[in-house]
């Protein structure tokens, strides 16, 4: 059993916010855990999030055998770019310790410094060929900046080199002035983002131009399965739609993996008709509020599908992609 989306935010990254400087409001809840705030959303760092020792253990009573360990929001991204990079080194480095002291619980996602593209290259080649790691998070946009910009060509082309995994991971969606209530950021506005961010890069030519990056996409694209075809009508209708591309967007789209960080199993099986059972990762976005091993766990072993397809969605997808 390998869960492909899950968090962890090491202590030393928590000090780091702490002693600042920071762009990262961080308060106390009552139980003594620390909030990180950014707009439309903040995280509570239960102790799953930070306490390592404690989180094997849930996991050992779980039967979650490896976890592929990522930050989350707000990331390093908010931050002054020389303090992103800094944090984001900090961050790969005591990923690094966690895996190696673990031996198999864990592997991780390379955490970036995405507003500054170049830096962001180093940090990949440096996570991938020194920290032993397989590719890194992004995050659905830097700032209102789109993973198609230009800007990032840098990045992808060191990501293809690598032939790297990279894991889009929603964040602040732009128009999250209209999601502050009722936690409509992260209920709709985090799918939305990700969906947006995967269909622009497709129609900008991304993945055609770097075809050795694996991509990811979180919490099942988002609405990429159920809107796939609307995308494929876009291309042959609009000019615009094929300037990049020569194949219609779904096509491309099969070719990423989608986690199951989505517990519904209709959805499930729209993505699996969609992409296929081998480009779907076991996820469940612990330990966040939202997130759930039981449910991932219950959602999968429900679905009417063979027993060799279930196999690979619990583990087999993952550990090839991940080469663990």
């Amino acid at each position: 059993m390998i869960d492909v989306h899950n968090h962890y935010y090491p202590p030393a990254y928590l000090e780091a916010l702490h002693a600042g400087p920071s762009n990262v409001q961080v308060t106390m809840d009552a139980e003594g855990n620390p909030r990180l705030h950014y707009p439309g959303d903040y995280n509570i760092a239960v102790r799953g999030h930070r306490d390592i020792d404690y989180r094997e253990e849930v996991l050992s009573a779980a039967g979650v055998d490896t976890q592929v360990i990522s930050l989350t929001t707000p990331g390093t991204h908010v931050e002054t770019p020389a303090n992103a990079a800094r944090l984001a080194s900090l961050v790969n480095d005591a990923f690094a310790r966690v895996v190696s002291e673990k031996k198999g619980r864990f592997a991780a996602y390379a955490t970036l410094p995405l507003n500054d593209p170049a830096a962001s290259a180093r940090e990949l080649e440096r996570a991938c060929t020194q920290l032993g790691m397989r590719g890194a998070m992004l995050f659905s946009n830097v700032n209102g900046v789109a993973l198609a910009d230009a800007r990032y060509r840098p990045l992808y082309e060191t990501a293809n080199a690598l032939e790297a995994v990279l894991h889009i991971h929603p964040t602040s969606p732009v128009g999250v002035e209209a999601m502050k209530e009722f936690w409509l950021m992260p209920l709709v506005g985090f799918l939305m983002d990700t969906t947006l961010a995967a269909a622009k890069l497709v129609f900008a030519g991304v993945p055609e131009k770097y075809p050795r990056i694996r991509w990811v996409l979180s919490h099942l694209g988002g609405a990429i399965p159920y809107l796939a075809e609307r995308l494929d009508r876009g291309f042959h209708a609009f000019r615009e739609c094929r300037a990049n591309i020569e194949r219609p967007p779904s096509e491309y789209l099969r070719r990423f993996y989608y986690d199951t960080v989505n517990f519904d199993r209709e959805a499930l099986g729209l993505a699996i008709r969609f992409a296929g059972a081998d480009h779907i990762l076991a996820g469940s976005d612990y330990p966040h509020q939202i997130g759930s091993i039981p449910s991932m766990l219950e959602s999968i072993r429900g679905l009417g599908i063979p027993e060799s397809d279930r196999a690979k969605i619990l583990h087999e997808n993952a550990a090839r992609l991940l080469r663990l």
